[in-house]
């Protein structure tokens, strides 16, 4: 660290990305209640593709977009953009704070993905918190929980295409810059969701009021990534990593306030259990 006080601001700026992420999750849950899923996501992309070029155009130019392994690169922006089709449509099914918990079962199968794919060893501990995860997803989704299956699939094919978006991100670091993993993806996003809105047609447009709504979705999303990102700079995964979870926090309350859903006893139990998971791979991680 370079100044005193560095890793205080890290865990703030964790905690203001969470909650633009659960207040992004409960707005998104509301849009795709009334629209396309693939027109929010494009209202959403476009606004991020425009802010990357607003701050990194003037000063970097074509070094912006330019790869060494584009394939690659394209490769994580589709994953992505699939990833938050899916993150959508579950959200319509299911409410905010199961979908959110859900997902966060991602760091265990990246855990798992990295052993045979990157030669990463996976260690007892590793297989527990393997084990707590899955526990807690199928106490979250258990028969007879009232969760609707299919939302239950949709988040569970997130988080698998989120380990496979963040397994070609630990790839890719190591020849690609940020900014042109950030336009790129955005870009990407941007051409995916806007053709299929096109594609699809004959879908009702969102009113004056949503359309402010759409804007501050597409907003919250894209400052909560650059939050995050800005996190890792002033702190260690070691310390940060565990506040991520505030995210599952956030979208509770925000679910009771906004749609007066909350978990039940067992569904509670389960978010615990992937987050103890998630917190041991953490921790397992920094060791």
């Amino acid at each position: 660290m370079t100044r005193e006080g560095t890793p205080l601001k890290g865990v703030a700026l964790v905690l203001a990305a969470t909650l633009l992420f659960a207040g992004g999750d409960t707005l998104g849950k509301h849009l795709s209640m009334l629209y396309a899923a693939t027109l929010v996501l494009a209202a959403r992309y476009l606004i991020n593709l425009v802010l990357v070029l607003a701050t990194m155009w003037p000063r970097h130019r074509s070094a912006v977009w330019q790869t060494q392994r584009t394939g690659l690169v394209l490769l994580r922006g589709l994953l992505l953009a699939a990833a938050t089709v899916t993150m959508l449509l579950a959200l319509r099914l299911m409410p905010v704070a199961e979908t959110v918990a859900i997902i966060y079962i991602t760091p265990v199968l990246l855990m798992l993905a990295a052993g045979p794919i990157l030669g990463e060893r996976v260690s007892a501990l590793g297989w527990l918190c393997a084990a707590l995860g899955f526990a807690g997803v199928l106490l979250i989704a258990r028969p007879g929980g009232g969760l609707d299956p299919r939302g239950v699939i949709l988040g569970l094919s997130n988080a698998v295409l989120g380990t496979g978006y963040h397994l070609l991100t630990r790839i890719l670091t190591r020849t690609e810059t940020t900014m042109a993993l950030l336009f790129n993806t955005a870009l990407v996003g941007s051409i995916l969701s806007v053709g299929a809105t096109l594609v699809i047609g004959g879908q009702p447009m969102p009113t004056l009021p949503d359309i402010g709504l759409i804007l501050v979705y597409g907003t919250f999303a894209t400052i909560g990534h650059l939050l995050l990102t800005s996190a890792y700079r002033e702190a260690p995964a070691s310390i940060l990593a565990p506040v991520n979870y505030m995210h599952i926090g956030f979208a509770t309350v925000l679910g009771w306030l906004v749609f007066r859903q909350l978990p039940d006893a067992p569904g509670f139990a389960g978010m615990a259990l992937i987050a103890a998971a998630g917190l041991l791979a953490a921790w397992r991680a920094s060791r």
